[in-house]
């Protein structure tokens, strides 16, 4: 958060009347916050003495998170160079709801100067429903917290719970305890009441009495038939929802039935069975938990009526709303007011001292009910059992529900029976129960997924830097493509799986990254990092296996208080602090930038440069790391004393015979970054031999091409480094006038712009500049900028054109050439602008 704290800038905390003594009232649980102090209290001292606006905001903003009990504790507030603004970062377990609790700490804080008292329940209310809508359930949770506990990276796959755990072809996707391999078939079975009973019976596994019915005079019939009290519950339903277990009566039975139908028009009527409520869970045909479930109650102590008790029963911390806690909270409702109209009590009614009474008469927890671990108590015929009906049903993840007086027994027809089984179950009965030992269940589902010695990720190569980013992971896919790997790429060109254009656009950033990541087919993943996408959203990824760094460059500079190379060269080095340990961190020797991170990551390095002679190569070659350079005019990658020769410079097509030497360097990155993954030397050799910079391997970078007798060249330069790395090459296509079509970007620092137009105006013979991409100006400002410094750099006025469009100042830049002459097109639209200039080869 960038945070504006206006005139309090002048005003710290112990100079607002009032202040401290409401934020205290407020938020009394702040006195818990430690600060820099290291012990409880600290935080609230250092507001007594005087501190600023923007600090208290980040602990309120984390304060009010954990009061929505989402309990987070970093966070830091840092001054920036303007005055009384603050940089203030804190965690989040949810992104929506800490976003939503930052905003409301500024207001909570600004309420407070002005000697207002904010509502904080409201503010707690709406960060719980954000929580609600968006935060993981606990079986959904406990099976990732276990993958994560593994090492098994997961991805979100929406706002609820369905998550790949995995990358690429090793990923396995679950919807809460539902596993991608789960029968379809089971599941259907599962979610009907009646057809799970019958499959059952016909097996020989004890269930209640009773059918299904349609209209309330077929339920009154059955019941009748199957003698009070009954249950009554939808044929498919979940939850505990509709269902009515002790139905004593007529009477009872109508509205019993009345409440079934909203959620099915079919509804069971069945035997009531007496005991207690039992779940038995069976994962991968194993029978791992089991658990007593009770409805919840209330003891009375012949003073506090019916609701007090239950006011008194719902403030154990233990309960919350939903999924929050191990409890949920009781809410009265139907059920719970037909048990106190069949009691003849009233909300008001004063229970004697000592007597108890039911308050629902399901033990679901959704409802209020509570746990009992009961697995190592179980009798074996029933374990025997319950890995039965898993068999009989099909379902690799099953909850079995059962009422039984004793499960220290076996059981027996007429002394219970399986009253429904449930595709999905719930995990948190098992998971932490309100008495015995907790059951870590979702162990049994990653053992069933991922089996000893089962692969779940796929080697990811993560590539950044300034210039030549799109091209090393072209080139490095080419290589890997060849050697016979399942290839995904995500780069600004767009997302693709081998040479097949999945989507087109800028994708390199972290959406890109889990694109690919998310595709089944792909075993290795290769992508672009650019800064964009580290300043607003991360990596999208947990850790690479290879990590490539380029350069660093002025580019980009004062977006997202990025203001010096050092700051850009510490964002784009996340890429290769983030290589996993057994990994290979490439760097670049010759620039001083990145070569400084070979003693900050935490994996080994390999080097690369094209100068075998720099100190740097030499003293890590006697360290033993491993370098990849240009020796004798070829491609060689050294360790030690062992020398493999790759290929000769001469013979790679985007090295121009070596005058390329920015592309020569990203051969280089690719050849270390194949090397790091063990792909063999003949096929890394052969893939540089038949890359190429053509707009169907490389577009947009070095394309060349003859329109007539005019030569083409299409280059995605957009800096004065990019652009003079070319002119490099430029005198060896032609003898005659050099002319580009260029555009500046917006979003560069003025000086950049224009240093970016004196880098033009040194190369080329006539300049034709367009305003493709004027991000947050006006249109034609950047382009001015760029003509200001073309002309700096010393070429005549008459020699610049500004014309906006990007397609008509190309069309201008043929009308002006002669035979022989050079055209070179810096593209913002790279497939459009191709597309328009090979049509006219036509």
């Amino acid at each position: 958060m960038l945070l504006d704290i206006e005139e309090f800038e002048d005003r710290p905390s112990d100079e607002i009347p009032g202040f401290v003594e409401r934020l205290k009232s407020l938020l009394p649980s702040l006195k818990a916050h430690r600060c820099s102090r290291g012990y409880e209290g600290g935080f609230l001292e250092r507001v007594e003495l005087g501190t600023w606006l923007g600090h208290i905001v980040e602990h309120v903003a984390i304060e009010l998170q954990c009061l929505a009990n989402m309990d987070v504790g970093f966070g830091k507030t840092m001054s920036t160079d303007q005055h009384g603004i603050y940089e203030i970062a804190f965690r989040y377990r949810d992104e929506d709801a800490g976003i939503e609790a930052g905003k409301e700490a500024v207001r909570v804080v600004k309420a407070l100067t002005k000697g207002e008292e904010p509502d904080i329940e409201e503010v707690l209310k709406k960060l719980k429903y954000l929580r609600d809508q968006n935060m993981l359930g606990p079986t959904t949770k406990s099976i990732v917290s276990e993958a994560y506990r593994r090492g098994i990276p997961y991805i979100r796959l929406n706002q609820h719970s369905y998550v790949q755990l995995g990358h690429g072809s090793y990923q396995k996707r679950v919807q809460a305890s539902m596993t991608e391999n789960t029968s379809a078939i089971a599941v259907e079975i599962a979610d009907d009441k009646k057809n799970t009973k019958d499959i059952l019976e016909e097996a020989g596994i004890p269930v209640p009495r009773g059918g299904t019915v349609k209209t309330i005079e077929e339920a009154l019939s059955m019941a009748k038939r199957s003698g009070y009290p009954v249950a009554v519950k939808p044929n498919i339903g979940n939850h505990g929802r509709g269902i009515s277990s002790r139905v004593e009566d007529s009477e009872e039975l109508k509205l019993a039935f009345k409440i079934a139908k909203k959620i099915d028009p079919n509804v069971v009527i069945e035997e009531y069975l007496k005991g207690a409520d039992h779940r038995m869970l069976v994962i991968d045909g194993e029978l791992v938990a089991a658990a007593r479930r009770d409805p919840p109650f209330i003891r009375g102590d012949g003073r506090s009526s019916i609701k007090e008790l239950i006011e008194v029963l719902n403030s154990d911390p233990r309960r919350g709303v939903g999924h929050e806690k191990t409890l949920t909270k009781i809410e009265i409702d139907y059920m719970t007011k037909r048990i106190l109209k069949q009691n003849n009590h009233t909300l008001d009614t004063v229970l004697p001292e000592g007597e108890e009474l039911l308050l629902k008469s399901t033990a679901n927890l959704s409802s209020g009910g509570t746990a009992t671990d009961v697995t190592d108590s179980l009798h074996p015929n029933n374990k025997v059992l319950a890995e039965r009906i898993a068999d009989i049903i099909g379902l690799d993840v099953m909850g079995i529900d059962l009422i039984v007086q004793d499960m220290k027994q076996p059981i027996k027809h007429g002394d219970g029976g399986v009253i429904e089984v449930n595709a999905a179950p719930g995990f948190r009965m098992h998971l932490d129960p309100y008495e015995g030992k907790r059951r870590n269940v979702a162990k049994y589902v990653l053992d069933m997924l991922f089996p000893p010695g089962a692969k779940s990720r796929v080697p990811i190569v993560a590539v950044t830097g300034t210039n030549g980013k799109t091209t090393t992971v072209r080139l490095i896919a080419h290589i890997l493509m060849l050697s016979g790997k399942n290839v995904g790429v995500a780069c600004t060109d767009g997302l693709f799986r081998g040479d097949h254009l999945l989507k087109e656009g800028d994708f390199s950033g972290p959406q890109g990254a889990k694109f690919v990541l998310k595709e089944k087919t792909v075993d290795h993943a290769v992508l672009e990092v650019a800064r964009g996408g580290i300043l607003r959203r991360g990596l999208g990824y947990y850790e690479s296996d290879v990590g490539v760094f380029l350069n660093v460059t002025k580019d980009h500079m004062g977006e997202g208080r990025i203001n010096t190379i050092r700051d850009m060269a510490r964002l784009k080095g996340i890429v290769v602090e983030t290589v996993k340990a057994s990994g290979k961190a490439v760097l670049n020797a010759e620039d001083p930038n990145v070569f400084r991170y070979k003693d900050i990551v935490h994996a080994d390095t390999i080097l690369f440069s094209l100068d075998p002679d720099m100190n740097e190569v030499k003293e890590h070659l006697s360290e033993g790391g491993i370098v990849v350079t240009v020796d004798d005019d070829r491609i060689v990658i050294k360790k030690g004393e062992s020398v493999w020769k790759v290929v000769e410079v001469a013979n790679i097509p985007i090295a121009f015979k070596g005058k390329a030497a920015f592309n020569l360097q990203n051969s280089l990155a690719a050849v270390a970054s194949c090397f790091a993954l063990d792909i063999d030397i003949e096929s890394i050799k052969s893939g540089l031999l038949t890359f190429q910079s053509s707009t169907n391997q490389n577009p947009g970078r070095m394309n060349i091409m003859d329109v007539g007798k005019i030569k083409v060249m299409i280059d995605y330069g957009h800096n004065r480094p990019a652009v003079e790395a070319i002119s490099k090459i430029l005198d060896e296509l032609t003898d005659n006038e050099k002319i580009t079509i260029c555009s500046g970007t917006g979003n560069r620092p003025t000086e950049d712009i224009i240093d970016f137009g004196r880098g033009i105006g040194k190369i080329y013979d006539r300049v034709i500049i367009n305003d493709a991409d004027p991000r947050y100006r006006n249109i034609g400002e950047t382009a001015e900028l760029v003509k200001q410094g073309v002309l700096e750099a010393g070429l005549s006025e008459d020699r610049v054109t500004v014309i906006i469009d990007e397609i008509e100042a190309i069309e201008a830049g043929f009308e002006m050439a002669k035979e022989g002459d050079l055209i070179v097109v810096q593209p913002c639209e790279i497939h459009q602008v191709i597309d328009h200039i090979e049509s006219k080869m036509k």
